[in-house]
């Protein structure tokens, strides 16, 4: 089996490839559109559920541009070891809302003031940070552990868990439920259009209106929006013109508690970034196997621990490796790791002028779930390419089923397991931890037969000569 999954792939510029900077352009406008919102979006989330200040919470939003930039930057660049060279996103953690919301509720509950609460969940997060940069030193020892199958599974689940987000936005979005206006016809219509645009873009043999498929259809979605009255400018009023990076701005505090249950999820987050460059070595047309793909993904999990310690000393959320960009990668055939310069560079002016950032969350939800619905679902199917790569045999079923059968499950009714305890319950409420622990706990379990065996050691001594003659 050849290390590079897919050699007849239709990819317009390849990985190392220098697109004219027109094109560069369209590709990292693309991205942005892609990814923004989300990006954004869990700094918003916490801002309002903890009652935070305006102006926290508009400082939080530019530092995670600006520490996405930043690592987006190391992703793509790979210095030494540090970076995946691949065309890996850096964003905010959306695993960290829901945690930084009960830990910082908790603390207001306590009546800790907001710097001070502010300070000691930054704080915390910081330290946990370092988790991940550890965590990056043992991969290559977990060959046994992380396989294909699990990479896959674990790739499957992202993209089937973030089809629920595609879908709700497509029908209004979390806002159009509250109103009982979700899934009217007003939001259909608009989600039609932009996925319609998209898919039509996306067959043209034209490179530039390929890769602008996606940018295209959400700009024709947002002009519509705005005909129709559903953009809100209300966002934007009462921002500061620029944003100054201030390390430690509110403080540092450390608390036991809260630092455990942030380092669960960072030792999570590790597993799940693993599933992402996975996936992009994939949709790059790169080696999914060999010492190659052990370095990129060492490599990438350094960077995401390296970023999120950057980014919790500006002020940011931790991040990792964004998983939508997998989606756009497929749909516009540009694989190109210099375009990622051109979005690092792009993020940190963004960050800096709050008020052009902000402007990107004015985008509806509908249009965005036009073509978010889209790219999610090209995720999970780069998730079924890679468990196939690895050969579908009785054993590997049996993983996969049960994998998709539990974290799936999880995601119709994350309360299933509430019975267990807390520590272990927020472990299992997440599908993408439920299904990935799940397959690492089959795979480590059910004994490979004689000739699996024997298959595996064949592998890995094909790969070795080949690597060794390309060097």
């Amino acid at each position: 089996m050849s290390d590079i999954p897919n050699p007849n792939s239709d990819l317009i510029y390849q990985l190392e490839d220098k697109p004219p900077f027109d094109q560069c352009l369209v590709g990292a406008v693309t991205h942005l559109l892609a990814i923004f919102v989300p990006m954004v979006a869990p700094a918003l989330i916490v801002g309002t559920a903890l009652s935070l200040p305006p102006e926290i919470t508009a400082y939080l939003v530019s530092m995670a541009m600006i520490a996405s930039g930043v690592g987006t930057w190391l992703q793509v660049h790979r210095y030494g070891r540090v970076g995946s060279g691949l065309l890996s996103i850096q964003s905010v953690n959306f695993s960290f809302v829901t945690v930084m919301i009960a830990l910082g509720s908790t603390m207001k509950a306590d009546g800790l003031h907001v710097e001070a609460m502010i300070s000691t969940l930054l704080g915390v997060s910081f330290v946990g940070a370092f988790l991940v940069v550890g965590s990056s030193f043992i991969l290559p020892y977990l060959k046994r552990v992380i396989t294909p199958t699990v990479s896959g599974i674990v790739v499957l689940m992202i993209g089937l868990s973030l089809i629920k987000v595609g879908i709700i936005d497509f029908g209004g979005g979390f806002a159009a439920k509250s109103s009982g206006t979700f899934g009217n016809y007003q939001s259909i219509g608009i989600g039609l259009l932009v996925l319609l645009v998209v898919i039509g873009f996306n067959c043209c043999q034209n490179a530039l209106l390929r890769m602008g498929g996606i940018a295209i259809g959400i700009i024709v979605g947002y002009v519509v929006a705005l005909c129709l009255g559903m953009v809100d400018f209300s966002v934007m009023h009462n921002l500061p013109l620029m944003t100054v990076p201030v390390p430690f701005k509110y403080g540092f505090s450390f608390d036991l508690h809260a630092f455990l249950v942030a380092g669960t999820i960072y030792l999570l987050s590790v597993l799940e970034a693993v599933g992402d460059i996975t996936a992009t070595a994939m949709v790059s047309n790169q080696p999914i196997k060999g010492e190659e793909y052990t370095s990129r993904l060492s490599g990438g999990v350094l960077a995401d621990g390296l970023v999120s310690v950057i980014a919790t000393m500006l002020g940011s959320l931790p991040l990792t490796t964004f998983a939508q960009n997998n989606g756009v990668i497929q749909m516009t055939g540009v694989a190109a790791r210099h375009i990622g310069r051109y979005i690092a560079v792009i993020l940190v002016v963004l960050g800096l002028f709050p008020v052009i950032g902000r402007f990107f969350t004015t985008i509806p939800a509908p249009v965005l779930g036009g073509a978010m619905t889209l790219m999610f679902s090209m995720i999970a199917i780069a998730g079924i390419r890679i468990i196939i790569s690895n050969g579908l045999n009785r054993r590997e079923t049996i993983i996969v089923a049960t994998s998709l059968g539990l974290g799936l499950g999880v995601s119709y009714d994350p309360e299933v397991f509430r019975v267990l305890p807390e520590s272990i319950y927020v472990l299992v409420e997440n599908p993408i931890c439920a299904g990935g622990l799940t397959a690492i706990f089959l795979n480590l379990l059910i004994p490979l037969n004689n000739r699996e065996t024997n298959d595996a050691r064949e592998i890995e001594l094909d790969v070795a000569p080949a690597e060794k003659n390309t060097d």
